[in-house]
């Protein structure tokens, strides 16, 4: 479980020691840190010229502390998660870009099974189609991460392969990206530059800033080697019936979609699910009450990129758009979203009742919703995990 941190109220704070306030370890300074880093990257071959570039005045940007504890898949709810990201704005611009990069799209797709709607999705949710990639000093973002306690070793070995990429002159030494230290039009972490990242224009460099060749292969080919399947659909939008048990939703449950035909669910125009063996799971975003979702192992994928359900529900329902479907069936629910202030209140909350959660953090992560549903059972309750409005109005 995440570690809460205190919110950062000044965004001009300055730090007479070079060490960060929240979760930074008490007993080394960010310098410290740094020459710790400095050795693991001389064990690893990276040049002392790149390094000196890179290290020497290297200070912690609190900023993107706050940004990291401020996620919005941690703070919105379904509906309003996905109306600012599936917009009529994003629609228009995707289908443009779609007709514009039409040759080069078909190209990636005959070679990697990823279709161009799907690349163009994911290039609309990233940057909005390259209109903003990021403003802040990649090695400085990593290195503030890295030295932050929630999850340093993934920082860190971020850290270490984007200095040797800038290193070995795959991308640029002053490179900047977003808070979390992804890069490009596609926001890749610096081991997925490293690992998926494709030259597809055979220049020596990995450009995923204004090369469009090389940010749709990397981006087709990163999607195919995490578990894409040609010809496969991510999922569907479906209808569960009134008297349904609610506690089979969830990724951990997996049934053939012949399996979910009989127990009751159908299309979101209420038709027969198709004939099929294919293992599914039904997701429910905003409880019993809310929209359903059957996905498939193509979803799965869509997790590997970014483990927030909330952003792979819109990656395919956007990519869906883009491929002439319609709007959701299911009626949009106005329903408040919870702050990380509500969601610890929800942890403390269920822990004092008995039902466990870990350390109170404001993200509702699948501890919590287990210790949900719990509750709910002990309550008689529809049993689907939701962390929601009604449930804080209910514990409070």
């Amino acid at each position: 479980m995440f570690r809460l941190m205190i919110c950062l109220l000044f965004s001009g704070w300055v730090y007479a020691n070079d060490t960060l306030p929240n979760n930074a370890p008490v007993t080394q300074s960010f310098t410290e840190f740094l020459d710790t880093i400095h050795h693991k990257a001389l064990e690893q071959g990276i040049s002392k010229t790149t390094l000196e570039q890179t290290l020497s005045t290297l200070t912690p940007n609190p900023k993107v502390l706050e940004f990291d504890r401020t996620q919005a898949e941690f703070n919105q709810n379904f509906w309003r998660y996905l109306a600012s990201r599936v917009s009529e704005y994003r629609l228009n611009n995707g289908k443009e870009k779609l007709k514009l990069h039409q040759k080069i799209l078909q190209k990636n797709y005959q070679k990697y099974g990823v279709p161009p709607h799907v690349v163009v999705a994911f290039w609309g949710l990233e940057t909005n189609f390259g209109t903003y990639t990021g403003d802040l000093n990649l090695v400085r973002s990593l290195a503030t991460l890295s030295y932050d306690e929630r999850r340093r070793a993934f920082f860190t070995q971020q850290l270490l392969t984007l200095l040797a990429l800038i290193d070995q002159e795959k991308i640029p030494v002053d490179s900047k990206g977003s808070w979390a230290g992804a890069m490009g039009h596609v926001q890749f972490m610096p081991t997925n530059v490293a690992t998926y990242g494709v030259d597809a224009d055979k220049d020596g460099e990995i450009s995923l800033w204004d090369n469009t060749q090389d940010i749709f292969a990397s981006a087709a080919n990163f999607l195919q080697k995490i578990g894409w399947h040609r010809g496969e659909r991510w999922g569907r939008e479906v209808t569960i019936p009134k008297k349904f048990s609610h506690h089979l939703a969830g990724l951990a449950t997996k049934k053939t979609v012949n399996e979910w035909q009989a127990l009751g669910v159908r299309t979101a125009q209420g038709k027969n699910l198709p004939r099929s063996t294919l293992n599914a799971s039904l997701l429910l975003p905003m409880g019993h009450k809310g929209p359903a979702f059957l996905v498939y192992r193509n979803f799965r994928a869509i997790l590997r990129w970014n483990q927030s359900i909330l952003y792979a529900l819109s990656v395919g329902h956007l990519s869906d758009r883009l491929a002439g479907a319609r709007r959701l069936y299911a009626k949009p629910i106005n329903e408040p979203s919870l702050s990380r202030t509500n969601v610890i209140f929800i942890q403390t909350r269920l822990s004092i009742l008995g039902f466990d959660t870990g350390e109170p953090d404001g993200i509702s992560g699948p501890k919590t919703r287990d210790a949900v549903r719990q509750y709910q059972r002990a309550n008689h309750l529809p049993i689907d995990g939701y962390v929601g409005y009604q449930l804080l109005q209910q514990l409070k």
